[in-house]
């Protein structure tokens, strides 16, 4: 929750969420900078939980629920100001056609702020999460132990801006490597 709370309330104008699963970063946005807030999650039971978190906020009549995956972002070109990725590209099972929508939706100046988990910089981690992810993928919903937010969004095109790293304190490190900032179309 601290590392949504970092970078979610940066959200301004028009966003669009990818995954938001329960409705679980809600909360965390500042509804004063909101337009709208297009919530894109592709599970219906998810999105039921979400609806639920969404009425409780004063402001769930700016929320569109967009019941699909992030391949195929039903929305205009240069439509979005800000995209807000939190733990889903690990899961996401075309991450890069994904990332190409959120370039094509997103407006010129428009940013991406994230905060994922995944592939260590330690050799010793990094060989630990290999060898885990393969039992690990089926437990954990399809999550990726080795995918790297940082440079799966360098190759679909984004230049990082203040960007952060650490491991999660109390969390094991195989899965408690993250990045988390922002990142603009370059």
């Amino acid at each position: 929750m601290k590392q949504r709370e970092k970078v979610v309330p940066l959200a301004t104008g028009t966003v669009l969420e990818l995954g938001c699963g329960s409705g679980t970063n809600f909360g965390f946005y500042d509804a004063s900078k909101l337009e709208k807030l297009y919530a894109l999650e592709p599970s219906p039971e998810m999105i039921v939980r979400a609806r639920k978190a969404a009425s409780e906020l004063g402001w769930a009549d700016r929320i569109e629920f967009l019941e699909t995956g992030a391949e195929d972002v039903p929305l205009p070109d240069n439509s979005i100001d800000t995209v807000v990725i939190t733990f889903v590209l690990c899961t996401i099972p075309d991450w890069a056609g994904s990332l190409a929508e959120v370039r094509r939706v997103l407006k010129p100046g428009g940013k991406v702020l994230f905060s994922e988990h995944g592939l260590a910089p330690d050799q010793g981690v990094a060989k630990w999460q290999r060898r885990v992810e393969r039992f690990w993928k089926p437990l954990a919903g399809g999550c990726h132990l080795t995918r790297d937010a940082k440079a799966m969004l360098a190759d679909a095109g984004f230049v990082m801006e203040d960007v952060h790293t650490m491991y999660l304190p109390s969390t094991p490190k195989i899965a408690g490597y993250v990045s988390w900032g922002q990142a603009r179309a370059a």
